[in-house]
């Protein structure tokens, strides 16, 4: 079988052109990953919508309401930068139960990637920095609650420090958070992860890698995890708008790799979701975003999965 590989098309829905974040680049990665003979769009696996009792597990009751209805505060619309509609309000618990389908998938057969994912900086009842619900807290706590992992370990390549989910799971001893990201960057005020890795500006590949090999071979030995949830942020790209660290192209594709090989020598499940990146040539950053379901795929080759 293929590579598991999970999408729908409500992640794209109307936007205001021009705006900052990049919401095509969901439908665009699509394109390029069946252009370039990947998959194919009937062979990617829809999610159905995350359930309102699943999101609670991180979130407050109360915020999903306010979110789900359109009746956030000016300050939370400020704190997210996303204009709200329905379109994005169905997107936004689409996209969470893509991460969860993709998280059963790579339980199932070792390895699955998400067309979308990575939304770190939400926090238990406000938004922030273009997230609304926290896909990586809620699946740690759903395997953890579900009794499906007994120890969950997200190791987070995003330039930006993942807060929300450091500050979601804090009280939580068996999901370990680990982030790798640019100190001088967003967010100001950083949270507390279990394993916090900040980074000089302009880093390049061959440091890059030398900290995600030190880090994975030290942790995954350490908490010995029954699944790892990767979020594959390219915003570490030399050309990415905010991230301020020098990896290639050839950089983010043995990131990519090594993590996955990492958790697949020691038969460590793990999923792949995208994070953050952007560009204002979407077709470029759709491109670059490629990059972990085309390294996936050679792994998932390379090791005989499925």
């Amino acid at each position: 079988m293929p590579l598991p590989l999970i999408y729908h098309d409500d992640y794209s829905p109307p936007f205001p052109q021009g705006h900052r974040f990049p919401m095509d680049k969901f439908r665009l990665l699509r394109d390029h990953l069946v252009d370039s003979g990947l998959t194919r769009d009937e062979d990617l696996l829809r999610p159905d919508i995350c359930p309102a009792d699943t999101l609670a597990l991180c979130h407050c009751p109360s915020y999903i309401e306010r979110y789900l209805s359109g009746e956030l505060s000016h300050e939370d619309q400020r704190r997210l930068g996303l204009p709200w509609s329905p379109e994005l309000a169905r997107r936004t618990v689409r996209a969470v139960g893509g991460s969860l389908l993709a998280t059963e998938q790579a339980l199932q057969h070792g390895l699955a990637c998400h067309l979308a994912g990575g939304t770190h900086h939400a926090h238990y009842d406000y938004p922030a920095g273009f997230c609304i619900f926290n896909d990586l807290a809620v699946i740690a706590r759903y395997l953890l609650e579900t009794g499906q992992a007994g120890r969950v370990l997200i190791f987070d390549c995003d330039v930006h420090q993942g807060d929300g989910t450091a500050r979601l799971l804090e009280q939580v001893p068996d999901a370990i958070t680990v982030s790798l990201h640019c100190e001088q960057n967003y967010p100001a005020r950083k949270a507390q992860s279990d394993w916090d890795i900040p980074l000089p500006r302009g880093m390049d590949d061959a440091d890059y890698l030398k900290v995600v090999n030190d880090t994975l071979g030290y942790l995954l030995a350490l908490y010995q995890p029954d699944i790892v949830l990767y979020d594959a942020g390219v915003d570490v790209h030399q050309d990415d708008a905010l991230g301020y660290l020098q990896l290639t192209d050839a950089g983010v594709a043995a990131r990519d790799e090594a993590v996955l090989n990492h958790c697949l020598g020691r038969d460590i499940p793990v999923v792949g979701v995208i994070g953050g990146g952007y560009s204002k040539d979407r077709h470029a950053l759709a491109r670059r975003h490629g990059i972990l379901h085309h390294s996936a795929a050679r792994v998932w080759q390379q090791r005989g999965l499925g």
